[in-house]
């Protein structure tokens, strides 16, 4: 079988992690194997990654380490087509949103060690946040792999899975947010007389420069809100706004929202 990689759904987070890997110095896998209904897609990994299409049977028997990158409403349809294809020393890394450990080794054969990950969509730009969780079967190794492989996609962090619907609700979920929350922002700009180019170029310079002042003070961001807002002036006036029509509740209750579908998506059999 040799170090081999088989990638089982071809969509973005699955483009994403063969971007990572083209950024490899060394590159981890001999071959690399893919397989999704749409047959464009197939192509499309093909010619950008070099990666070989393969039968869903044969890529199982044949990879050393699978990426199940489907939506979790297809995740048991798949694994259930291939349950005696597994072979020793396989890893199994699933990225299905609210799908536990415990219910993937379940659908695997006994030997099968399982990896939980919850990537998000800048990953794409290798700027993202994958969190890992491990199964009752895996070992420190596997998971100290997957985290070294997601590392070339942004940060890796190993976590306790009891997190991990959480962890989607925040970052997985979370950069829907933010381009929500920047596109407000950078028409309210035009609205009040700025160029779209120039309300974005603000807009967006002003958040990366925030998100990298809170890095490096290490200061709460209320604490830096606060440095913000003298008093009767523009800034303060403008978050009371914000505070009055709900903006704090609003994160509040769209996060337990998401939270509270992951958890339903992890029911769905």
């Amino acid at each position: 079988m040799g170090h081999s990689l088989g990638i089982i759904g071809c969509g973005k987070m699955a483009y994403a992690f063969l971007q990572g890997l083209k950024r490899e110095e060394k590159q981890s896998f001999d071959t690399v194997y893919c397989t999704d209904i749409d047959l464009s897609r197939i192509e499309l990994f093909s010619s950008e990654f070099s990666v070989q299409g393969e039968g869903l049977q044969e890529l199982v028997k044949n990879s050393s380490l699978v990426v199940l990158a489907v939506k979790p409403q297809q995740v048991w349809q798949v694994l259930e087509q291939v349950k005696g294809s597994w072979s020793e020393g396989t890893l199994l890394v699933s990225i299905a949103a609210g799908i536990k450990t415990a219910d993937l080794e379940k659908a695997v054969q006994s030997f099968v060690p399982v990896v939980r990950v919850m990537p998000n969509t800048p990953c794409l730009v290798g700027s993202g946040v994958c969190a890992v969780a491990g199964g009752s079967r895996t070992s420190e190794q596997d998971l100290e792999l997957v985290r070294e492989l997601l590392g070339n996609m942004g940060n890796a962090l190993i976590l306790d899975e009891k997190y991990m619907d959480a962890v989607t609700a925040v970052s997985g979920s979370g950069p829907a947010y933010a381009y929500l929350v920047l596109e407000a922002f950078i028409n309210a700009g035009i609205n009040i007389g700025l160029d779209a180019a120039l309300s974005k170029r603000l807009v967006l310079d002003t958040f990366r420069g925030s998100i990298e002042m809170i890095d490096q003070s290490q200061e709460h961001p209320a604490a830096l809100r606060e440095q913000v807002c003298s008093p009767a002036g523009t800034t303060i006036a403008g978050v009371r706004q914000l505070e009055d029509n709900g903006l704090r509740k609003a994160f509040f209750d769209a996060v337990e929202k998401a939270y509270l579908r992951s958890i339903e998506l992890g029911q769905l059999k």
